[in-house]
């Protein structure tokens, strides 16, 4: 397999996950029906959804905006709003209120992950050597 290739498999896992996890943690009652199959089918759709428009846009000129952490980031959120827009109703009171919220806080988590897995995890590795020469 071609590294171009490579990078868009290891890009389609990464917006599978981003955009699944905001919309489990956006719905209503999320939390409490962390185990409802419909809420995770839900939340997957929203993910698949997402992760094929990111691939998609790998054969564009857009492609530059994933090398720079904000605009992927950016690029992230509103995918997410399209792919979750699409996937389901909101199920808040105002229309598109849920599908924003869940691009704002799945661009989070991409940039989140930007800072904490880059160059094999560096960060959070430097904190846990930090915290284990503390506890001895």
């Amino acid at each position: 397999m071609s590294s171009e290739w490579k990078r868009r498999v290891t890009l389609f896992v990464q917006r599978f996950w981003q955009p699944t996890g905001a919309c489990m943690s956006c719905m209503p009652g999320s939390w409490g029906n962390v185990l409802s199959l419909p809420h995770w089918k839900v939340a997957i759709e929203t993910g698949l959804l997402t992760a094929l428009l990111a691939v998609l846009l790998t054969f564009t000129p857009a492609k530059r905006l994933y090398a720079n952490r904000y605009g992927n980031a950016l690029l992230v959120g509103l995918l997410t709003m399209i792919g979750d827009a699409y996937a389901h109703p909101g199920h808040y009171g105002a229309p598109y209120v849920e599908h924003v919220l869940t691009g704002i806080v799945s661009g989070l988590l991409a940039l989140a992950a930007s800072y904490l897995l880059e160059e094999r995890a560096r960060r959070i590795r430097e904190v846990w050597a930090r915290a284990s020469r503390l506890v001895r």
